[in-house]
């Protein structure tokens, strides 16, 4: 099975940077600020919050799932999550 390179995820292909609007170069610099504003305040609760060292790993794991499931969902290689539930509604 061939695949063209333009319909194998359309969210990572190259663009002439001339052909770039303004439109699409803030939600980057969106995700570039969030991404550095969680990082940032995992780096302070890490450096000054004492916690146990195995809470510690659980709360980084946690952050670094949320953000990836974040980046998947942004960039649409994941769909809405917004169905699913947990427990009994």
């Amino acid at each position: 099975m061939r695949v063209k390179a333009g319909n194998f995820l359309p969210a990572l292909a190259v663009v002439a940077p001339e052909t770039i609007s303004q439109d699409a170069i803030m939600p980057l610099l969106n995700v570039i600020v969030v991404l550095i504003v969680v990082g940032v305040l995992l780096w302070l609760v890490n450096t000054y919050i004492p916690m146990q060292g195995t809470i510690k790993s659980i709360l980084n794991a946690v952050v670094v799932i949320v953000v990836v499931l974040w980046l998947l969902q942004g960039f649409g290689l994941l769909g809405d999550l917004g169905g699913i539930r947990i427990g009994h509604t």
